[in-house]
């Protein structure tokens, strides 16, 4: 019996990575699990390795860019648990590539999974997070990139930007209802993120282009040393004690301080130049 024990955990990206390690982790503190994966039988997978551990699990294949295929998820979940408690919006596909390349389907694939996959969800499973009592959390999966800029870069960059705002407003839009939002920044980790992502793109779209000069070129601009990188279970190691005191923002690992305080000294001298004229 673990402090989750007869909640419910939502988790989509659920399959691998850090979606696996948030199952495991609401798992372990008693929570029956809702696992969504676009990869259905990785997330089945999971599910039955929870399964084996005593663990309630069950999994679904769902597209976060399809709000029919959420609304299927959101109504068995519904039908097997009820309520839910805590819903983790954890999503991100890749396109690297010099802002000016990008193509008008990339950012159509990039921005239809990480914004609107994530306001879907969100919507998707809403009703049944009103549904539920007590602490409910909605955690969504921005990136160390909202921080720690890299070139070649700029969709995937835009879109963290874009859901860490739907993430701010959402907050504050919940908050009266006992609703916490958490923002979660997770850096660098040995995960199928890329593999997986080009897998996903839709056909229509084109083929997800990969250049592993982009990445040295991200990597050189960003600054990322090799502590940038974690565990999936490194990751979430402090998730559940941030939930219980409605931490509104978890850094997951990195060393990037200091260019957050770079720039929010940079916004800070433009009010002073502001004030002074």
């Amino acid at each position: 019996m673990g402090e989750y024990a007869g909640r419910t955990a939502v988790i989509t990206g659920a399959g691998s990575g850090l979606g696996a390690a948030m199952a495991d982790l609401f798992g372990e503190a008693g929570a029956n699990l809702v696992l969504l994966d676009i990869d259905g039988p990785r997330a089945e997978a999971k599910a039955a390795e929870l399964r084996g551990r005593g663990i309630e699990a069950m999994a679904l294949p769902v597209d976060v860019a399809d709000k029919a295929s959420l609304a299927r998820a959101a109504e068995a979940a519904r039908a097997r648990f009820g309520a839910v408690h805590v819903l983790c919006a954890n999503v991100g596909v890749q396109q690297f590539g010099a802002a000016d390349t990008l193509t008008d389907q990339d950012w159509q694939w990039v921005l239809s999974v990480n914004v609107m996959g994530v306001i879907h969800t969100v919507n998707a499973f809403l009703p049944l997070l009103r549904a539920g009592e007590g602490d409910r959390h909605v955690v969504i999966t921005s990136s160390c990139s909202f921080f720690q800029l890299g070139a070649r870069m700029g969709a995937y960059v835009a879109s963290k930007f874009a859901v860490t705002g739907y993430g701010e407003v959402l907050r504050q839009e919940l908050a009266a209802e006992g609703i916490n939002v958490t923002l979660v920044f997770p850096g660098g980790m040995p995960t199928r993120h890329l593999e997986s992502s080009r897998a996903s793109r839709p056909p229509a779209l084109g083929e997800s282009r990969f250049d592993m000069a982009d990445v040295q070129v991200m990597m050189a601009s960003a600054e990322i040393s090799a502590d940038h990188v974690a565990t999936p279970a490194h990751a979430v190691r402090n998730l559940l004690r941030d939930l219980a005191s409605g931490e509104p923002y978890i850094i997951t690992h990195g060393t990037y301080r200091a260019q957050v305080e770079a720039r929010q000294q940079a916004v800070l001298r433009a009010f002073d130049r502001m004030a002074a004229n």
